[in-house]
């Protein structure tokens, strides 16, 4: 699953650079680049089951607890749309087409299948970050109300509403830390690629035989308008492991010109790793 794929990473680009990029769109156009048998013909059906799915809700103003509840009726109960322990394991759980396709994927993508069908179909909804579990809200984030005003949801878990101790609990469990309130505002479409990114990123990394998988990931992510600086060693570290020496040298020299200000020492030994992948030609 790994492609050249250059036509589908100008349009992220441009996508993620857009006025108001869209969150579906860019999560797609991530899975062309990584399944080119995708195509842009793939990307616009899977646009329309999103459009099909918002369209299979029942019409009418609801409350952000009542557009919970039909959301997890309809793709939690209905479809079946959950996840599981193994699905940590799989690339296709980070990718929207191939969770389209399933009705399985890690906690981010679910949410992402959550948040635009409801968007789709007129809800006000967000995603949350919660520390090592992405979920749902319906409502005003700000809202100040009562018990309903705001209203969490875990897709992974088929659409379970979470009251604020649950939340807690996912978050102790999954970092050994209380939850921060600023842990509960809404996710922007560009930090929901970013995390998506990240994870397959984590994926690859345990994995030296699809380096592959992590080079387009990295070089995704350095697309993105805002990015840690670090992700081009880590480019250049992709590009040595995988035999391309020259690239991969010049990378390090160009992120060592970017660390000099501040780590001298650092900068030098990148320099040093550098030179090292060059007389690998030799």
């Amino acid at each position: 699953m790994q492609d050249d794929g250059t036509d589908h990473r100008e349009r992220f680009a441009e996508e993620a650079r857009s006025e108001r990029p869209d969150l579906s769109l860019l999560c797609l156009l991530l899975g062309a680049v990584a399944d080119p048998r995708l195509g842009d013909a793939g990307v616009d059906a899977a646009q329309m089951e999103l459009d099909r799915l918002a369209g299979l809700l029942p019409y009418g103003a609801k409350s952000p607890r009542g557009w919970a509840t039909a959301l997890a009726a309809l793709l939690g109960d209905r479809l079946g749309f959950h996840g599981s322990p193994g699905d940590y394991q799989k690339l296709e759980s980070s990718l929207l087409h191939e969770v389209l396709r399933s009705r399985r994927g890690l906690p981010i993508l679910l949410s992402v299948v959550w948040i635009e069908v409801a968007r789709r179909a007129g809800a006000p909804v967000y995603g949350v970050a919660l520390p090592g579990h992405f979920v749902v809200g319906f409502g005003d984030p700000q809202e100040l109300g009562g018990p309903d005003a705001r209203v969490l949801a875990d897709p992974f878990g088929g659409g379970a509403p979470l009251t604020g101790p649950d939340a807690e609990r996912l978050v102790v469990g999954a970092t050994g830390t209380p939850i921060e309130p600023s842990a509960l505002s809404p996710a922007q479409p560009l930090d929901v690629v970013l995390r998506v990114l990240n994870n397959i990123r984590a994926w690859a990394a345990v994995r030296p035989e699809r380096s592959d998988v992590g080079l387009w990931a990295v070089e995704l992510s350095l697309l993105l308008p805002s990015h840690p600086a670090r992700l081009r060693y880590e480019r250049a570290q992709l590009l040595v492991q995988r035999g391309d020496f020259l690239t991969g040298a010049a990378e390090l020299d160009a992120y060592a010109e970017v660390v000099a200000a501040v780590e001298p020492s650092a900068a030098e030994a990148l320099r040093g790793r550098a030179r090292a992948a060059r007389a690998r030609l030799n």
